[in-house]
């Protein structure tokens, strides 16, 4: 029997920098937050995310604490640099050169220097970055943590989350009732679990050995300049070296191959010291073992009523392009606005339709880049030839085509611009899409647009300030005219009481990328609008991007790419079932077509609560006839 009950508007399981950063920006619009977590208070985590993406930093700078997470990590002098070498203390043959940290802000010369952003990425492991965090979220009074706290089991009801906790060191229950209850716990989620989310794709990719060490005596050892990740290539293995403090400790991984099915099949000291280069002479301390499989999973549901997912609860993929921890910070970001604007009173629930509308999709594009580019990897280290570690002309010429193989699969992922800047949602039901199509995008290409659903394009304003800095909490009109007359659209949205900052664009960048006088965007920065001039009916415009527009309202409607994923897999089986047997094996119909329609959507109907279902049953005619032409 629980011995309290506590009483909060979202409760979050899991302190990680996901369901932080969740309760950080909740905080910041208004909203009281509780979190329970597993582990002490300072407890350090596991030394896994070794990357804060671009995107992220620009989340952390509205948050303002982008400054403090900048002072942790690596010396400030010390190189982001990734060399590849015949092993760390062997021959380098390619470096992508990232600046140090102090350089970050002035040196232009590197990959990522062109990138369009007011906050560059960080080299930071998790064990530096999520204390920062912590203590940030512990200090606002609107959040509340409890640690060493385990979640046992939830309800909901249409009214709210029942979730009962017990307090792993003294045994006590205690009941937390929620408006919403958010899972980020992981990969091994308690709440994936209870809401009956499954895991769905690739289950294992490859298998890494991966050992963190101490070894103080190992920085001193290296012939060549000093950097962050140190990939060791020869016959023999492939690893990765990755600095965590820039002084003693590392992270070793050692990349097992296809035959070596098991973790412990290939002697781990050796493999060290093979991909460290070094002797039996040479000492070091293991800290921890971390072996990890490479995998692309993603749950086939973000939510179930009250309750949702994000991060690692939600999708599960190979750490290429440090894209696992970024992807949830996006998440929180998305899920943290949209929960704002509906228990602040400016938007129905229905806008909560929005994150699995939105981050469903990316969520399985990314996964699948982050995929690709395992399998390029994965060609790449079983391909290392014979005399990279030759002397002369022989070994010369092996390590050259191998350095420019490396460099070029590499730096993809290493400056992954199009991750960071080039995601856009065509998917929502709340973004006004106006048919243009949306600028196409790499693991490191991009096109900043203003595209409706794309990032809305930073720029540095005449006063020197970031376009970021200026923008309001929530949504802003960014004016690019300063004659172009506003009031219809202030006016409807004060009528909503949608919080609505107006922003006039006086920035030279700013021509030619905005390509419309009047940009609509949303407060995670993403354009939810354009246009030369209000729309007529500006009151329609704003029910629309706060969730009480049309359930469906054409513009939307198979532009969806959650719907072309998850529905294709699921409309196939039933073309099976009833078009090809109605059609080509029974004939007992004038009109398959119509059967087919008929039976599918009856089918559908089980999947009412999903948000992408709003958008297949009144169109199931057209996908079939795409998909049998």
């Amino acid at each position: 029997m629980a011995s309290q009950t506590i009483a909060t508007r979202v409760l979050i399981v899991g302190a990680g920098p996901v369901g932080l950063t969740l309760a950080i920006d909740l905080a910041w619009r208004g909203i009281d937050v509780t979190i329970v977590e597993r582990r002490h208070a300072g407890e350090p985590p596991e030394p896994k995310c070794n990357h804060v993406s671009a995107r992220s930093m620009e989340v952390y700078r509205r948050l303002g604490i982008a400054a403090m997470l900048r002072d942790v990590g690596l010396p400030a002098d010390f190189p982001n640099d990734a060399s590849y070498r015949t092993s760390f203390i062997g021959t380098e043959f390619a470096r992508i050169s990232i600046p140090c940290r102090r350089d970050r802000f002035t040196d232009k010369s590197g990959p990522d220097g062109h990138w369009p952003t007011p906050e560059p990425p960080h080299r930071a492991n998790q064990i530096f970055l999520e204390p920062v965090i912590f203590q940030h979220a512990l200090a606002l009074p609107s959040v509340t943590i409890l640690n060493r706290t385990q979640i046992e089991s939830l309800e909901q009801n249409d009214d709210e989350v029942v979730a009962t906790v017990r307090n792993l060191d003294t045994g006590e229950i205690t009941r937390i009732v929620s408006r919403y209850l958010v899972g980020c716990d992981g990969g091994k989620s308690t709440v994936r679990r209870a809401i009956g989310a499954q895991l769905e794709g690739d289950a294992v990719v490859q298998r890494v050995q991966a050992t963190f060490i101490r070894a103080p005596d190992l920085i001193g050892l290296q012939q060549h300049k000093r950097s962050w990740m140190t990939n060791a290539v020869n016959q023999r293995r492939v690893g990765n070296v990755i600095a965590i403090d820039g002084r003693e400790r590392w992270m070793i991984f050692n990349y097992l191959k296809p035959d070596e099915a098991d973790f412990d099949s290939v002697d781990r000291d050796w493999a060290i010291r093979t991909i460290l280069g070094v002797g039996p002479e040479f000492r070091y301390e293991v800290l921890s073992k971390e072996d990890w499989y490479g995998r692309r999973l993603i749950a086939n549901k973000f939510r179930e009523g009250r309750v949702f997912i994000a991060g690692d609860a939600a999708h599960i993929w190979v750490p290429y392009a440090g894209y696992g921890m970024n992807a949830g910070i996006a998440d929180a970001t998305n899920l943290s606005w949209l929960l704002a604007a509906h228990l602040n009173g400016w938007a129905p629930a229905e806008i909560l339709h929005a994150y699995e509308a939105e981050r469903w999709p990316i969520t399985e594009q990314v996964s699948r880049f982050a995929m690709a580019h395992a399998e390029k990897e994965i060609g790449r280290r079983g391909a290392v030839p014979a005399a990279i570690e030759a002397p002369g002309p022989e070994g010369d010429r092996a390590r050259a085509e191998m350095g420019r193989l490396c460099y070029d699969i590499n730096v993809h992922q290493y400056c992954c611009g199009g991750l960071n800047f080039g995601i856009y949602y065509d998917a929502s039901p709340i973004i006004a899409y106006d048919g243009t199509a949306h600028p196409a995008f790499s693991l490191s290409e991009f096109t900043p647009s203003t595209v409706p659903g794309c990032r809305t394009p930073h720029v540095w304003l005449s006063d020197g300030r970031s376009l970021y800095d200026a923008m309001g909490v929530e949504y802003t009109l960014l004016r690019l005219d300063p004659g172009v007359d506003v009031s219809p659209l202030v006016a409807a949205a004060r009528q909503r009481r949608v919080p609505l900052a107006v922003v006039d664009l006086d920035s030279r960048e700013a021509t030619g990328l905005y390509v419309t006088k009047l940009v609509l965007s949303r407060p995670d920065q993403h354009v939810a609008w354009r246009g030369d001039a209000c729309p007529e009916d500006a009151l329609a415009l704003v029910d629309l991007v706060r969730g009480a527009g049309p359930k469906s309202d054409g513009r939307c409607e198979f532009l969806c790419r959650a719907f072309r994923i998850k529905t294709e897999r699921f409309v196939r089986a039933l073309v099976r079932r009833f078009y090809y047997g109605t059609a080509f094996n029974m004939r007992r119909t004038r009109s398959p077509m119509a059967s087919t329609r008929r039976g599918i959507t009856e089918n559908i109907q089980k999947y009412r609560g999903s948000p992408w279902a709003v958008f297949c049953i009144p169109n199931i005619k057209d996908v079939l006839r795409g998909m049998t032409s």
